[in-house]
């Protein structure tokens, strides 16, 4: 109906102005950049969040990594630092064990549920270390590792962006602050950062600017970060995410520059 609308006040147009179909045509309009669920700009934020968790842009090398970083978290872990107190590796060694029993790690799930919200390593030691690396040369592991990290951190992270009317940046920023912060609803955790950002500025949902609400939005992640701890550095948003948003590079292009714990990083 509204193309139906415009075609005839189009010829009305013409017909008083004398203007003939010749004129110049009116510009292309800009196609929308692809979001963050593009398969290159996805493999782009992996490599960003890699720079963070592992110092490094080769995240596939990161399926073996495991250590206790003293963060109160226990074992941090695999691709996307699933740790063994914040439940989130237990339930990926659940998973996987129930597609594949008798794997390398399952002996450990008694342990494993026991240490669950803490930082003990009762049961796990000296063996589980070893264990998670033997696991993760597996093709198997490496898949259940990327299926979990997608459907607990990845695509929870994008649909809400999408839905707050965010470009690939917010997209990105959402998903870093989820593997940070996790999906819960206090004042540190995701859900909370959000509704205090929300607060601050309106989504582009909302009519907002979206520089405007990403930049209350980390913000309010600084904060939070310093909250949970104070002697972590901050690089996370000071050096990649403010920097990419100061550019006004909201659909994250490349090439890609940042810094993360004063370490250069650059994707061409």
């Amino acid at each position: 109906m509204k193309r139906a609308l415009l075609a005839t006040l189009s010829v009305v147009a013409l017909a008083v102005t004398g203007c003939s179909s010749t004129d110049s045509p009116a510009p292309a309009k800009k196609e929308k950049a692809a979001g963050l669920a593009g398969p290159a700009k996805k493999e782009l934020a992996q490599q960003i969040v890699a720079s963070a968790e592992n110092g490094t842009l080769d995240w596939r090398s990161a399926y073996g990594y495991i250590e206790d970083i003293g963060d109160g978290q226990g074992y941090t872990a695999g691709i996307i630092g699933f740790c063994t107190g914040t439940h989130d590796l237990l339930t990926l060694v659940e998973e996987y064990t129930e597609d594949h029993p008798g794997n390398g790690l399952a002996r450990y799930l008694p342990a494993l549920r026991q240490v669950d919200g803490t930082d003990s390593h009762e049961g796990l030691d000296p063996g589980f270390t070893a264990a998670w690396k033997a696991e993760a040369k597996r093709p198997e592991f490496r898949a259940a590792q990327d299926a979990k990290r997608d459907t607990e951190y990845f695509g929870p992270a994008v649909r809400r962006a999408e839905r707050d009317g965010l470009s690939a940046l917010g997209q990105f920023i959402y998903y870093d602050a989820i593997v940070y912060h996790g999906p819960g609803d206090d004042a540190t955790s995701f859900g909370g950062i959000r509704a205090a950002a929300m607060k601050r500025a309106d989504t582009p949902a909302e009519g907002g600017d979206e520089k405007a609400y990403l930049s209350a939005f980390l913000d309010v992640r600084r904060k939070a970060m310093r909250e949970l701890h104070p002697e972590h550095d901050t690089s996370r948003v000071d050096t990649a995410q403010r920097r990419f948003l100061n550019d006004g590079n909201l659909d994250l292009d490349t090439p890609l520059e940042w810094t993360m714990y004063g370490t250069p990083y650059k994707v061409a």
